[in-house]
């Protein structure tokens, strides 16, 4: 299943672009190694490896704002994935936001473009 994924050339990573299956606007960009990559297809929620952490980790576990698979792809490299999705929850981001992908370049400045879908103190806890 993942013969033509080139896991060594960023070291055991793959980046993964994560989009939403029916309104096709990316979300969110993640990275998997092969063991998150098979827990994904396995149990068709989304996993990914955080860098930070140095573990797997399934997203919503903890907001439960989970990401349904339904088609996975790559590209001409191996190197990278494509995830179409069903988002469950208002939103993906972290941040209270739809998409992780909520500021835009404008006039040399960095602008919100969207407003907040959900309150993160309540889904995550006060920041400390």
């Amino acid at each position: 299943m993942s013969e033509i994924l080139d896991f060594d050339k960023q070291n055991g990573l793959l980046t993964a672009i994560v989009q939403d299956a029916s309104t096709r606007r990316v979300l969110m960009v993640g990275y998997m190694n092969r063991e998150a990559f098979e827990k994904t297809v396995s149990t068709q929620h989304v996993t990914f490896f955080s860098r930070s952490r140095q573990k797997l980790w399934t997203k919503g576990e903890t907001s439960g704002h989970y990401l349904l698979l339904k088609s996975i792809a790559t590209d001409c490299d191996g190197d990278a994935l494509l995830l179409q999705v069903e988002p469950i929850g208002p939103g993906v981001c972290h941040n209270g936001y739809s998409s992780c992908f909520y500021r835009a370049l404008q006039d040399e400045k960095w602008v919100e473009t969207e407003s907040r879908v959900y309150n993160p103190d309540a889904v995550y806890g006060a920041k400390q």
